[in-house]
């Protein structure tokens, strides 16, 4: 006999009052009476008959239907033949679906479901007797019975009830999960999901699911598990709403719908982005006068305030100034014509703060420009022209702008047209500048401008220009035209003299046409008015190194190309212009 899970035994037998003329009767309840056994286990009674008649013998629980009683009796008080055993149980079977009942036998045994007969093997036998019967249970619960009866002889009996999982038998879907919670815990960020048991006798486990608010369930499950809850560490904690719902699945593969969803909010601690401050500069008044220096940013998803801070260096210490829950923020302590540094930060609903944004430099337009630039001369040189100029007196001057172009008529004025042609540092009050000198009239004028960008010109009228008339270096040899050659000439840095750079006739890579056996290389001396040959290359040659120019002054060149019968080609010419 297989022990019992649980039993239930009324410590005395319940008395029944009967009221006769003045005479009292007591009678003893049924012992089965008595006895209660927790599903899955059966309720087991023990008759001393085959038709289970009268009141059972004993009343028991019996985990499982399996007993070998040999020859000898069930139970104490028992005959060893012609006895019946009847178990009985009422099962949750869930979503229900395909079942085996297996049995064996000697002697007669009979399945019920529901009191409709499924197994019959009713007779008096000399060996044990098995057969399996598949049967179709609907969802829910039902009550099966098995009746057991020896007539003669051994006595034993075994029975099971199993689900048949095979995906091609079974495709009826489990039951959706019951009883589902979700709780949160804001001091770990972590969220715990919880469900009943599912009542499935196939059950594999169970698949949970977590979907942002707004958005759907995906197909991939965020975990899998055979427990009936599951604890949720990789919530973000961004302050938004998840659902969760379960889904059980069975041996065979079939998954039930999602239980009820189930709501939790994280706690929020993700900051917002970074602010991008997009100026930094002074405010004017209706009366002309300073209002302070607006700082303004780019607007920054999620964040409902901004905190502005400020240094006098870039990278020195930012102090805090105030907050807004605009765009902007100005500052009313800037003084004028004094440099700041604004960082801001980014607060949400939660009070979580971001970092503070990349520097962004200020100031308060002081429109007080630089005055005019006095002094300017221009002095002709075989380089292009030698300029001073009077020191600007700004404590503020940023850089000088050097204009260069050329004089024309206008109204019957003289005007310099010119463009930039070069910035100067503000400690500069002479430059050398370098231009091919071949007579033109040239004219410069030189504005100041300060860190604020004031303009000296821009606010204080026209400059003061110079006219000059370049040197005429240019040699008074032309170089003929139709020459196979090309030729670059560029001023180098130091002692490096000029560069010399040709190409045809075999030069450097070129492989393909006419060669040459060598190339020579002229110089314009114009004390002399030729040009002087200053070096040889061989075959295959292309660039040559003039260190013997002197810097400061013109130089004018030649290359030809040396023939097989020592003949020169047709010159290429360029000219190379070197500063002091």
């Amino acid at each position: 006999m297989n022990p019992a899970r649980r039993t239930t035994t009324a410590a005395a037998a319940t008395a029944v009052v009967l009221a006769t003329a003045g005479t009292l009767l007591t009678a003893a309840a049924p012992a089965s009476a008595a006895t209660t056994c927790t599903s899955p286990v059966y309720k087991r009674q023990f008759y001393a008959n085959t038709t289970f008649s009268g009141i059972p013998k004993k009343t028991d629980c019996d985990s499982s239907v399996s007993e070998n009683w040999g020859t000898g009796a069930p139970a104490s008080g028992l005959p060893s033949n012609y006895f019946g055993v009847r178990w009985t149980v009422t099962r949750d079977f869930g979503s229900g679906g395909p079942f085996s009942l297996p049995v064996s036998a000697q002697d007669g045994i009979r399945v019920y479901l529901d009191d409709v007969r499924k197994v019959d093997l009713w007779k008096n036998v000399s060996t044990t007797v098995k057969k399996t019967v598949d049967i179709t249970v609907p969802a829910g619960k039902h009550i099966l019975r098995v009746d057991f009866v020896n007539w003669t002889g051994p006595a034993n009996v075994t029975f099971s009830y199993l689900p048949r999982t095979s995906a091609t038998v079974d495709t009826v879907k489990p039951l959706a999960p019951t009883g589902a919670s979700a709780a949160y815990d804001s001091a770990t960020g972590k969220a715990k999901i919880g469900w009943a048991k599912n009542k499935e006798m196939d059950l594999a486990g169970y698949r949970v699911y977590r979907r942002l608010k707004g958005a759907s369930f995906g197909a991939t499950p965020l975990a899998t598990t055979t427990s009936t809850s599951y604890t949720d560490t990789t919530l973000p904690v961004t302050g938004a709403t998840y659902y969760y719902e379960v889904r059980a699945y069975d041996k065979a593969g079939n998954v039930s719908t999602g239980s009820a969803d189930q709501p939790v909010t994280t706690a929020d601690r993700v900051a917002p982005g970074v602010p991008t401050v997009v100026s930094a500069s002074g405010e004017v008044t209706p009366t002309g006068g300073t209002g302070g220096l607006k700082v303004a940013w780019k607007q920054v998803a999620d964040a409902v305030s901004y905190r502005v801070f400020r240094s006098a260096t870039e990278t020195g210490t930012y102090t805090a100034l105030g907050s807004t829950g605009g765009l902007s923020y100005l500052d009313t302590s800037a003084a004028e014509s004094t440099a700041y540094y604004y960082r801001v930060s980014a607060v949400d609903a939660a009070g979580n703060e971001s970092a503070r944004s990349a520097p962004q430099r200020g100031w308060i337009w002081d429109n007080d420009p630089p005055p005019l630039v006095t002094g300017l001369t221009a002095t002709p040189t075989e380089y292009g022209f030698h300029l001073t100029w009077d020191k600007s007196p700004a404590a503020d001057l940023q850089r000088y702008r050097l204009y260069q172009g050329e004089l024309y008529e206008d109204e019957g004025e003289q005007v310099c047209y010119a463009d930039v042609s070069h910035y100067l540092y503000p400690d500069e009050t002479s430059f050398d500048h370098t231009a091919l000198p071949d007579g033109e009239e040239v004219c410069f004028f030189i504005d100041a401008v300060d860190d604020d960008g004031n303009s000296a010109i821009e606010w204080n009228g026209p400059a003061e220009a110079v006219t000059v008339t370049e040197l005429d270096m240019t040699p008074s040899v032309a170089t003929p035209a139709g020459s196979p050659l090309t030729l670059e000439a560029t001023s180098t840095e130091g002692d490096e003299g000029n560069m010399l750079i040709w190409s045809g006739l075999g030069a450097g890579e070129e492989t393909s046409g006419e060669k040459a056996q060598g190339f020579r290389i002229y110089r314009w001396n114009p004390a002399t008015a030729t040009y002087e040959k200053i070096a040889d290359r061989g075959a295959g040659a292309f660039t040559y190194f003039d260190t013997g120019v002197r810097r400061g002054t013109t130089s004018y060149y030649w290359v030809t190309g040396v023939k097989a019968d020592g003949t020169e080609t047709t010159p290429a010419g360029d000219w190379a212009v070197s500063a002091p």
